[in-house]
C-alpha cells in the first residue's frame, strides 16, 4: 500500500487528463507522476531512506505536490510545515519531527532557522542559499515508481494548528490516508470530470487529504491558488469550470459580504465547508442567495480528517451529517458512556481514519485514544435519525457560577444581528461567578451597533447567565490559515 499508488493509478488510466493547474500552467497525470518520480530519485541521491521524515515548507505551489508524492513514492514521511509560522515555531517542529531534510522556497524560506541550527538537508526552490541544494539539482532520472509500504507505515505527520499549547505531530498511516481518500470520493460522488478549486493550505489536513489526495484518487483536476483572494477565487470558478467549491466558514462570510450576483457559479455542483463551525445564519444566507446548500463535513486532523458528511441529497441544515463509510461516531459522557439521542456529550470516533498517535507523545496519545476511540474534544449530540450536530469545544465551555455556557449558542444569537460580520465568544475571569461571558465582535462595513444593543438582543433570546458581560469591538479576529478563530490569542494564552 502506498499513497502514491493513487497518483500512479490515475496516471495509468488517465495519462492525458489534466491533473494540476497553477496559473497558466497545466500538468497531465502522466506529467505529474513523472515530476513526483524524479523528485523521489533526487531524494534517494541525497541519501534519504524509507521511514525518514522530510519537511515540506513550500506553500500552495506545484513543487509541494511534486514533493509530497515524491516522498510517498520513496516511503518517506511528509511533514508539511505551516508557511505562516515564524522562525521559533518552525524550529520547534523541525526539531520535534527529527527531520532529515527540508524542502523550501522563497519567501517563506527566510523564516527557517539557519542551517547550522537544524541537522536537516536543505533543498530550495529558486536561487539556492548557502548550505542548500537547488531544486533544479534535486530532480533526477529515471523517475522512481512507488515502493510497497506496510499499511501501518506513517505516510504523513501533520502538526495541529496550536489553538492551545505547542503543536502536536499527528501521525497518519498509509491506510489512514488511502481509506479517507476513497471515502471522500465515494461520499462526494467524485470523478474525472470534477475540477476542484483549492486556496486552502496544502500543509493542512483539509487541503492535503480531503482535496489533493481525493481529487487525485478520482482522476479529477486540482486548480491550485497560492493564496485566498475572494475576488480572484470567485473569478476562477467560471474560468476553470469548477465543480467543487472547498471553503471554510470565514470564506463564505467574505463571499456574502460582496456582490455574489456578479459572479457566475453555474458550473458548481457542490459547495463544501469544514475546519470550523459554520454559523446557521451564514448557511441560510448562502442557500437563499445561491440556491445551493452548504454541505458540511466534520472531522479532525487526527482522523485524516473526514468523519461525517451532510449529503446534499439528504441535507439537514445545521448538521455535520452522518458517519462516513466504515467509521463509527458516538456521543459520550465524562465516563465515556454513550448518552441518549438529543443529549450533549463529547463526540468520539473509531475507524480506519483514526491516527496511530502523536509523534513522540505516548501520554497524550493514550489520553486521546482511550478506550479505543478518538476523543475529539468537541461537544455535540446526535438526533433520532442519526445526524450529528457540533455545539462547541470542550475546552471553550464557559462556567458561570456553576452553569455551563456553550459559546456557539451565544455566537448564533449575535450573528443574527445585521451589523455583525464575525463573532467569538469566550470566558473571562469574574471575581464573583468564576467566569463571565465575553463577546468579541467584528462589524460589517458601513454598519453600526452598540454593546448595549447586542446585550439587549441576547437578553431577549437566551438565559441571563449566558448574556455577555463584556462586548468588545475589534477590527479583525485572529485566525489560523484555515480560518479557525484562535481564541487562545483573544484570551492572551501563552501557547506553551
Amino acid at each position: 500500500m502506498n499513497v502514491a499508488h493513487l497518483l500512479e493509478a490515475s496516471a495509468r488510466d488517465l495519462p492525458k487528463q489534466p491533473a494540476l493547474v497553477f496559473g497558466d500552467r497545466t500538468w497531465t497525470y502522466a506529467e505529474l507522476d513523472g515530476e513526483a518520480g524524479r523528485v523521489a530519485t533526487g531524494l534517494v541521491r541525497l541519501g534519504l531512506h524509507p521511514g525518514e521524515r522530510v519537511c515540506l515548507h513550500l506553500g500552495n505551489r506545484p513543487e509541494f505536490v511534486f514533493a509530497y508524492y515524491g516522498c510517498q513514492k520513496l516511503g518517506l514521511t511528509a511533514v508539511a510545515l505551516n508557511v505562516t509560522y515564524r522562525r521559533d515555531e518552525l524550529a520547534y517542529i523541525v526539531r520535534d519531527s527529527e527531520a532529515a531534510a527540508i524542502l523550501t522556497a522563497e519567501p517563506a524560506a527566510a523564516e527557517l532557522p539557519p542551517p547550522g541550527q537544524t541537522p536537516a538537508v536543505r533543498v530550495r526552490v529558486g536561487v539556492p542559499a548557502a548550505g542548500a541544494v537547488a531544486w533544479t539539482d534535486l530532480a533526477g532520472d529515471p523517475p522512481l515508481r512507488a515502493r510497497d509500504c506496510d499499511r501501518d507505515d506513517v505516510a504523513a505527520v501533520l502538526y495541529t494548528s496550536a489553538t492551545t499549547g505547542r503543536p502536536k505531530g499527528v501521525m497518519l498511516t498509509q491506510a489512514n490516508v488511502v481509506s479517507n481518500a476513497y471515502a471522500t470520493v465515494h461520499h462526494l460522488r467524485m470523478g474525472p470530470d470534477d475540477r476542484g478549486l483549492c486556496a486552502l493550505p496544502l500543509f493542512h489536513c483539509f487541503g492535503q487529504n480531503f482535496i489533493l489526495n481525493a481529487l487525485v484518487t478520482a482522476g479529477g483536476t486540482l486548480v491550485l491558488q497560492e493564496r485566498f483572494v475572494p475576488r480572484d477565487f470567485l473569478a476562477a470558478i467560471p474560468r476553470h469550470r469548477i465543480t467543487l467549491l472547498y471553503a471554510v466558514p470565514t470564506m463564505y462570510i467574505l463571499f456574502l459580504a460582496g456582490d455574489l450576483a456578479v459572479h457566475d457559479l453555474a458550473s458548481l455542483r457542490l459547495t463544501f465547508s469544514a475546519a470550523a463551525m459554520l454559523p446557521a445564519d451564514v448557511e441560510a444566507r448562502w442557500q437563499a442567495v445561491t440556491g445551493r446548500p452548504i454541505c458540511q463535513g466534520y472531522g479532525l486532523t487526527e482522523c485524516s480528517p473526514f468523519a461525517t458528511y451532510n449529503h446534499e441529497r439528504s441535507h439537514r441544515p445545521g448538521s455535520v451529517g452522518t458517519p462516513i463509510e466504515n467509521v463509527e461516531v458516538r456521543v459520550v459522557d465524562e465516563h465515556d458512556q454513550e448518552v441518549p439521542d438529543g443529549s450533549l456529550g463529547e463526540i468520539v470516533i473509531r475507524g480506519p481514519n483514526v491516527m496511530t498517535g502523536y509523534l513522540g507523545k505516548p501520554a497524550e496519545t493514550a489520553h486521546a485514544l482511550r478506550g479505543g476511540w478518538l476523543h475529539s474534544g468537541d461537544i455535540g449530540y446526535r438526533d433520532g435519525d442519526g445526524y450529528f450536530y457540533v455545539v462547541d469545544r470542550v475546552k471553550d465551555m464557559i462556567n458561570v457560577a456553576g452553569f455551563k455556557v456553550y459559546p456557539r449558542e451565544v455566537e448564533e444569537v449575535l450573528f443574527a444581528h445585521p451589523a455583525v460580520r464575525e463573532v467569538a465568544v469566550l470566558g473571562t475571569p469574574d471575581p464573583v461567578n468564576g467566569e463571565a461571558v465575553r463577546a468579541c465582535i467584528v462589524l460589517r462595513e458601513g454598519r453600526a451597533v452598540t454593546a448595549a444593543e447586542l446585550i439587549a438582543l441576547c437578553r431577549e433570546r437566551i438565559a441571563a447567565y449566558k448574556v455577555p458581560a463584556v462586548v468588545e469591538f475589534l477590527q479583525a479576529l485572529p485566525k489560523s490559515p484555515t480560518g479557525k478563530i484562535l481564541k487562545k490569542e483573544l484570551r492572551g494564552d501563552s501557547g506553551v
